[in-house]
């Protein structure tokens, strides 16, 4: 029987980490995932993330929509979106862990699928992956190693390490080359203006 996998996003937690460890988040997410699944059948995967306040942070709302209107264009991915609270004058995320908690349960409870597989290394999933293997389940992570939790780490069946190699050809644009473009050199006594 084929295995079902079921990928979980934490997009928050992948954002930052890309943007920490690669300064880039330009993506493609139907390869990523293609990639975390390797021969195995997808059943879905499910991106969670706070939506901007367009009130607040106008720009960066704009940016976010046209990121999740490419996200929307991937086949089986679906993104399921928290809101913003403020707290002591701070915005905080609420309720995206919760939601992909829940669909994780869920989706396991149903038996939608065989492998659970997170794309984050929050240590707040730790216990809700430990309940997926407790109903029979396999459970995998995919991580950075510059933000992964013990915890998290300790509960997975298997594991996949996010790093340079991980990402070769899963971006969407090449990255602009580093090389210094030589420029020429004016000597002592030399004019830059040309005779009349």
């Amino acid at each position: 029987m084929e295995e079902r996998v079921a990928v979980f996003i934490d997009g928050s937690n992948l954002y930052h980490a890309l943007r920490a460890n690669f300064n880039r988040y330009d993506l493609k997410f139907d390869d990523f995932i293609k990639k975390l699944c390797g021969t195995r059948r997808l059943f879905r995967a499910y991106y969670y993330n706070v939506l901007q306040d367009q009130s607040q942070r106008a720009d960066a709302y704009r940016d976010q929509q046209e990121f999740f209107n490419a996200l929307r264009e991937t086949p089986y991915l679906e993104v399921r979106l928290g809101g913003m609270k403020l707290s002591q004058g701070v915005h905080v995320e609420k309720g995206i862990d919760v939601m992909l908690v829940t669909d994780l349960l869920q989706f396991a409870w149903t038996n939608c699928y065989d492998i659970a597989l997170l794309v984050s290394g929050d240590a707040d999933f730790a216990y809700a992956l430990q309940a997926v293997k407790n109903l029979g389940k396999y459970v995998e992570v995919a991580y950075f190693e510059s933000n992964v939790s013990k915890d998290i780490q300790e509960v997975a069946d298997n594991k996949h390490l996010l790093d340079r190699n991980f990402f070769k050809g899963l971006w969407s644009h090449k990255r602009p080359s580093r090389r210094k473009i030589k420029r020429p050199s004016i000597g002592l006594g030399q004019s830059t203006t040309k005779p009349a």
